[in-house]
């Protein structure tokens, strides 16, 4: 067998090994090497990079190299789970670098972190002053986490004692032009309502490039000609203008008619149209 052929086999073979360890081991070790993760991982790759081109080797070497570690970072990580002790020896613990906007000047000595180290990654989360630091933490991947103080933190609806609506994950209903029966089912809805609603918008279905149906059932779309402008949603803001305008209405008949009764029917249904309106305009907003 030519050598190429040899190399282009191994190469097939030895990938589809590493791509089926590497999702045995788990996606954490995609997006957060810890010390052991990272070392075994460079090892892995090595082997296989060696036994592709060292075709005097027999395969079944790396098969065997690659098992042994596989099997290690496995037994790892399942110690890991099961004893704290042993995590805190094979992936580090977190370390406090600031501390009440005090720099911990043992601690950065400690994981080998220049003080210009500590202020990039502080200027990469838009911190630029060591005092506005209520909490920074060196976590065993090497990402810093920083809690700055209350005074400099984002004002939140929390803050301002707003209540808002709700939030879940949109559903994608039409992808490259064609509708996806599966999360219009999740949402209880069907292809005939999504036509209408794409009726409405005067697009057709084989011009969306992405839909998405919100939690409140409105459906949003992106075309394949970005020169194409497509109306905003409006059935929500409609909605509370109608009920506003009833509201209104209603105060108008009770000031408009001179029989009590009827002044004092209209009002009490004023006074009650304003508070749903007051309770359902976070969620139309």
């Amino acid at each position: 067998m030519p050598d190429w052929i040899q190399i282009a086999l191994r190469s097939i073979t030895l990938l589809v090994i590493l791509f089926l360890f590497t999702k045995w081991l788990g996606t954490k070790q995609l997006s957060q090497l810890n010390i052991f993760e990272y070392i075994s991982g460079v090892v892995l790759g090595g082997i296989v990079a060696i036994h592709v081109s060292t075709l005097d080797s027999p395969l079944y070497y790396s098969l065997i190299s690659m098992s042994i570690w596989f099997l290690i970072p496995y037994a790892v990580e399942f110690l890991s789970l099961k004893s704290k002790a042993f995590r805190n020896f094979a992936q580090g613990r977190s370390t406090v670098l600031i501390q009440n906007g005090k720099i911990m000047e043992d601690n950065l000595k400690k994981e080998h972190y220049s003080t210009d180290d500590l202020l990039e990654s502080l200027r990469d989360k838009n911190i630029f002053r060591v005092a506005d630091v209520e909490f920074a933490v060196m976590e065993p991947t090497g990402k810093l986490s920083v809690l700055p103080k209350k005074e400099n933190r984002p004002l939140t609806a929390k803050d301002l004692g707003l209540k808002l609506a709700p939030d879940k994950q949109p559903e994608t209903v039409i992808m490259d032009g064609r509708p996806l029966l599966e999360p219009l089912a999740n949402l209880s809805l069907n292809p005939t309502w999504l036509e209408a609603e794409l009726e409405k918008m005067n697009v057709s279905i084989e011009n969306v490039f992405l839909g998405q149906v919100d939690s409140d059932g409105q459906l949003t779309v992106d075309l394949y000609d970005d020169k194409i402008a497509v109306p905003t949603p409006t059935q929500k803001p409609l909605l509370l203008a109608s009920m506003k305008k009833c509201q209104a209405d209603l105060e108008l008949f009770a000031l408009s008619t001179n029989n009590e009764m009827t002044k004092q029917m209209y009002q009490q249904n004023s006074e009650k149209l304003q508070k749903a309106i007051q309770n359902i305009e976070p969620f139309l907003r």
